[in-house]
């Protein structure tokens, strides 16, 4: 088998056992997600436990291995490497780390990424990809007004509300908090304005911030429509060689 071959089989693209390889890999994933969960039980069998533990290392095997096989398979191992996919490979198989060294704990949190790894065999996720690709340069637009009207949306309710309400728009930076949860619609209610021209302010910033919201997730979905389905090529695969039947035509 070739390299390039190899590739197609762990994405999941290869002609004969693509599929089933995507689906052992997915399923690994999923079950590595449970496992995660599981393991945070504080009454859990002591034997059950041990055997969660078994199964990360195994999981953690399994992606080590692959990994491996991605470098060596690659025909640009730099390339895969430093690439989005080479460095999601790298930070799932980093928990191992965590194994020989209780000091590095917090590494444990990395296994998550795992679910990225989703991502790779899906070919809804690839064109959602490819339509925020289309689409970057008007969703930079939207995030630098989403970013200013935050600043002015801090800005504004904290002149109206830091004489009332000292303690909890003690400052801009503070208030940021508030015009967050506002321009979400979340609004959580732990710094609610209490004065009448912030409640004024209150009230065009939630309708401000659905029309910021809504306008990128029309941009978004109009992109994933026109983003037609094709076969996919994985980035270090050959090009495939022009058909010389056809003299090119």
């Amino acid at each position: 088998m070739k390299r390039h071959e190899i590739i197609a089989l762990l994405d999941g693209d290869h002609e004969r056992h693509g599929n089933k390889v995507g689906l052992a890999i997915d399923t690994l994933i999923v079950l590595s997600a449970i496992s995660i969960a599981l393991e945070t039980e504080p009454s859990l069998p002591a034997a059950l436990r041990t055997w969660l533990r078994g199964f990360e290392i195994f999981v953690l095997a399994v992606f080590s291995l692959e990994y491996i096989v991605r470098v060596w398979a690659s025909p640009k191992p730099l390339r895969y490497i430093f690439s989005i996919w080479g460095v999601i490979d790298l930070m799932s198989i980093l928990p191992a780390i965590a194994f020989l060294n209780p000091h590095w704990q917090a590494l444990r949190a990395l296994r998550l990424v795992r679910l990225l790894k989703l991502f790779r065999t899906s070919r809804s996720l690839e064109r959602l990809a490819t339509a925020l690709g289309n689409v970057r340069g008007e969703l930079m637009v939207f995030g630098a007004i989403w970013a200013l009207m935050l600043y002015v949306g801090a800005v504004g309710i904290f002149l109206f509300e830091h004489d009332a309400q000292p303690e909890a728009f003690s400052s801009i930076m503070t208030s940021l908090w508030w015009a967050v949860a506002s321009f979400t619609t979340v609004g959580y209610g732990d710094m609610v304005p209490i004065t009448t021209g912030g409640r004024i302010f209150t009230t065009l910033v939630l309708f401000i911030g659905l029309g910021i919201i809504a306008v990128p997730a029309a941009i978004v979905t109009t992109a994933l429509l026109e983003a037609a389905p094709g076969p996919r090529r994985h980035p270090d695969a050959p090009h495939p060689k022009p058909d010389e039947t056809n003299n090119g035509e």
